[in-house]
């Protein structure tokens, strides 16, 4: 399975970045559980100040028999981006390609060793790819600096929640966040989704607790 939403984008802006550089962020997750679940990525490209194109795409489902994880997805989302950039005017240009998988970014650098049959394709292919761009490199980021291919690849796993709600909830509504969860994080102001997992969920619960507990502490 692989849907794609592709956009040519021409206003966002990067002050104080060398013009001629094209930097390239990709992302992907695999939510709402971790292998097994719905597969999605997304990348975005500037070059210098403005943002040129982006993408993003379902790349499988656990559910329906399709071997995916995250670590999948985020070679995945680096293979797209590599593709595209092979496709577009930028590939003679100097190319910078982000991501927040400390995993892939070093397996790409030779760093980590390629263990996982699934993943010594995905690597293989990505550096076949890479072996044909002139001057591209891949480095790590924090997950905070990749918040707008995040944002993607988290849109394209909701599109397929939207589209597929029935499936969701035969397969994954273990996985999901639970009313009694929902019910905690609007007493806190704050309003989600049912397609939340768990696990974000209670991430973000104890990071909230963890901030009222601080709250209550300096007043006191």
């Amino acid at each position: 399975m692989n849907r794609h939403h592709k956009a040519d984008t021409m206003g966002s802006e990067h002050r104080g970045v060398d013009s001629h550089v094209v930097r390239v962020y990709v992302d992907g997750c695999c939510e709402p559980v971790n292998p097994g679940g719905i597969a999605t990525y997304g990348f975005v490209v500037y070059v210098g100040s403005k943002k040129v194109y982006e993408e993003n795409g379902v790349i499988g489902v656990g559910a329906l028999s399709d071997d995916v994880s995250n670590n999948v997805a985020e070679y995945i989302a680096l293979i797209n981006a590599l593709k595209y950039i092979l496709d577009s005017r930028f590939r003679n240009k100097e190319i910078i390609i982000f991501s927040d998988s400390q995993l892939v970014v070093r397996q790409i650098k030779g760093r980590y060793r390629v263990r996982a049959p699934r993943l010594v394709v995905l690597h293989q292919k990505a550096m076949e790819l890479l072996s044909r761009i002139r001057n591209c490199r891949v480095e790590w980021i924090p997950r905070e600096m990749n918040e707008e291919a995040d944002r993607l690849s988290k849109r394209a796993y909701i599109d397929f929640i939207r589209n597929n709600e029935e499936l969701v909830r035969r397969y994954y509504a273990k996985y999901l966040i639970s009313r009694d969860e929902i019910e905690l994080l609007k007493a806190y102001g704050i309003d989600v989704e049912y397609w939340m997992s768990k696990i974000e969920a209670r991430r973000l619960l104890r990071k909230l607790k963890r901030e009222k507990f601080r709250a209550h502490k300096s007043r006191s």
